[in-house]
């Protein structure tokens, strides 16, 4: 418990516990999806996912979301994505959440498949396909799909889905979404951001079907919807559906709020619970584009999205100070925050941030806690003496 003594409606809205279908979070605090392309090539889970994700849960994040984890071989972003789609898969995460969990966070896991934007390096060398080079060293290009034949400017030509394809995919999504909660996540989040494959069927600047996938923003929309009512069957009811959006392209008036808020209300409808609030990707190879960024940017998506489909959302990006994170929540901005690099160069953040707003050491560890205040002690005599000393 963050705050010791203090009764739920004492804290501050960031702190406060949140409560999801059958699923009781700490507090608001989420630990955005990371990519860390540090898996193995056959998508198992390592020690380093262990400790990655461990330090958060020790941190005292709400919720820790595990990486976007591919739903297929061929959905991977990289060749050292996570994976779900084998039961080798699911066994080496099994540990994992199960820490999470011990530590009082709320284990969750992204599902992902990345349409055209699939078969990359690893963002750390360089955002580029694979290519024979690659293939030269036993990391070879795969093959990639997406809706229609529209690729990214030096990137690999997708394959247009079939609607066997588009069939098939569902029942992937579906099936991964079935591991992560034998593997013990207890939060799902489908992945419909930032330009990969769902997103690609949203969005006009990748769509060109003109069947039942393709061409209204209703059709655009179908397999997103399919996808989320596929993983909502595949999981007990207790289990929390998340769904994450780039609320609009940022590239001119294609995909857009608008558009986003229509599409949450739909998800609602498919017993959705919360939307996860970024923007962009759709034309770049990372994993977002060029929206502007300032402290907080994306939060007035959040909010319209809250409003007006009448939802619970996430806000993220450029969140890093508490008393601007505890805000969001606390003026009804979104019902959570979520920080990604921001807690890369502090794994501790949440309980700085719980110090920072009520002070004291409460929702430590408790082989740190002891330590912490008893150093605290010994600081307020030291200046107690100094003050004394003139």
């Amino acid at each position: 418990m963050m705050t010791g003594q203090m009764e739920e409606g004492e804290k501050p809205a960031l702190l406060r516990r949140a409560h999801l279908r059958g699923v009781t979070v700490r507090n608001r605090v989420i630990v955005s999806p990371m990519c860390q392309y540090s898996a193995g090539y056959d998508g198992l889970a390592t020690d380093f996912h262990m400790v990655h994700l461990g330090q958060f849960a020790l941190g005292g994040a709400g919720i820790v979301f595990a990486e976007a984890t591919g739903i297929t071989a061929q959905g991977r972003i990289s060749g050292f994505d996570l994976g779900l789609y084998n039961d080798a898969q699911l066994e080496s995460l099994r540990p994992v959440a199960a820490f999470l969990k011990s530590c009082g966070a709320t284990p969750g896991i992204q599902l992902s498949h990345a349409g055209r934007k699939a078969s990359g390096r690893r963002a750390w060398f360089d955002l580029k396909p694979l290519d024979e080079e690659d293939a030269a060293t036993g990391t070879p290009p795969w093959e990639v799909v997406a809706p229609s034949a529209v690729g990214i400017e030096g990137w690999i030509e997708p394959r247009p889905m079939s609607r066997a394809d588009i069939a098939q995919s569902i029942r992937d999504w579906a099936e991964a979404a079935r591991r992560a909660v034998a593997a013990g996540f207890e939060v799902i989040e489908i992945h419909g951001a930032h330009g990969y494959l769902i997103h690609q069927f949203l969005s006009p600047a990748t769509n060109r079907r003109d069947d039942e996938y393709g061409g209204e923003l209703k059709n655009r929309m179908r397999y997103a919807l399919e996808v989320a009512e596929a993983v909502r069957a595949a999981v007990p009811d207790d289990i929390a559906v998340f769904f994450r959006v780039s609320a609009l392209d940022g590239t001119g008036d294609l995909w857009t709020l608008d558009d986003t808020v229509v599409l949450a209300r739909e998800l609602k409808h498919a017993s959705v619970d919360v939307i996860d609030c970024s923007t962009g990707g759709i034309r770049a190879p990372g994993p977002t584009g060029t929206i502007p960024r300032d402290f907080g940017f994306q939060v007035p998506y959040a909010h319209e999205i809250r409003q007006e489909a009448d939802i619970a959302t996430v806000a993220v990006g450029m969140i890093v100070d508490p008393r601007q994170a505890n805000d969001i929540v606390a003026q009804g901005k979104a019902d959570f925050v979520a920080l990604g690099r921001e807690l890369l160069a502090n794994p501790y953040w949440t309980l700085h941030a719980a110090r920072a707003l009520i002070g004291g050491y409460s929702g430590y560890p408790d082989p740190y806690r002891g330590w912490l205040e008893r150093r605290e002690s010994i600081y307020q005599r030291m200046k107690a003496c100094r003050s004394a000393d003139g």
